[in-house]
């Protein structure tokens, strides 16, 4: 007489996959709604590798979620099981057929405009089954909150939980209309600047300090007329001949060959220029569609 199959009690994939979920989305809620499951099934699901393994893992409040110690160590060993696993299935799948899925990227909008969407149907005709998601954001997000794959962040990095993939960097430069420069004169100096009209950022800040020196030796603070918080709105201002601004080089290549924009103070500006890079989370395994979006954006901005 055969001995009955006893049921398993090892751990499984789904299982740790949504412990990570709970964590890096804060929530049962949220990772119910990140892995499409119903709340009670991923609470379920929790207290079903709780039991298994014996110990608690999450402690559970009516504000927040935060680890144990033992959850924090069996966290860390679920993500490399994880990401060992994805990295396996991509090999194969890589192999076997075209990279396929969907890919969602975010940036500011500027960026998107001017260094993205020109590439993208390029990108589609080589990798057909990928389907592109873009998402504009101003501000630096939460990527696993808004599951994002991977972002293009402009400027200095300040998240050290995220992986960084350098694009390239872009030249700041200072502009004007062709038409304002007829009706208000060409600054010669630096300290011509202060008797024009001046339009820079309400944020970031420091993007107001533009790659020129000032009379005192240190770089020159623009006390802006007119402020707005995205660079494409900077752009379409300085062109339309309301004043002078500070753009990066990724958003003005075509005002430049077009003449639409022209650049001032140039024997005076310093050699200015802001680092781009791709980023995603340390603990999310890259997959090949990520992979190759970012080799081919690198291809793109570097021709640029």
């Amino acid at each position: 007489m055969k001995t009955p199959l006893k049921a398993t009690t090892k751990t499984t994939v789904d299982e740790l996959q949504t412990l990570i979920s709970i964590v890096d989305l804060g929530s049962i809620t949220n990772a119910a709604e990140s892995l499409e499951q119903t709340t009670s099934g991923v609470s379920r699901t929790l207290s079903r590798l709780e039991k298994k393994l014996g110990v608690t893992l999450l402690r559970r409040t009516t504000r927040k979620i935060d680890l144990t110690p033992e959850g924090e160590g069996f966290l860390q060993h679920a993500r490399q099981i994880i990401e060992a696993f994805e990295t396996a299935e991509d090999s194969v799948q890589t192999k076997n057929k075209m990279p396929s899925g969907i890919l969602r990227v975010d940036s500011a909008s500027p960026f998107i405009i001017h260094a993205i969407t020109p590439h993208i149907k390029e990108f589609e005709k080589l990798y057909p089954e990928i389907r592109i998601e873009l998402f504009s954001s101003e501000r630096t997000i939460d990527l696993l909150e808004k599951r994002i794959d991977v972002a293009i962040r402009i400027g200095k990095l300040e998240d050290s939980t995220l992986h960084a993939v350098s694009l390239g960097t872009s030249k700041r430069r200072i502009f004007a209309s062709p038409a304002y420069l007829k009706e208000h004169g060409t600054p010669k100096t630096v300290e011509d600047l202060d008797q024009h009209h001046l339009i820079g950022f309400t944020e970031p800040r420091h993007l107001n300090f533009w790659p020129i020196k000032a009379s005192s030796g240190g770089p020159y603070q623009a006390v802006p007329k007119t402020s707005a918080s995205s660079g494409e709105t900077l752009l379409h201002l300085t062109r339309h001949g309301l004043g002078i601004s500070c753009l990066s080089d990724f958003m003005t290549y075509e005002a430049r060959a077009n003449g639409s924009l022209v650049q001032i103070l140039t024997n005076q500006t310093i050699d200015s220029k802001e680092q781009i890079h791709a980023v995603y989370y340390k603990h999310t395994q890259l997959s090949n569609r990520v992979n190759l979006f970012i080799q081919f954006l690198k291809s793109k901005i570097k021709a640029t």
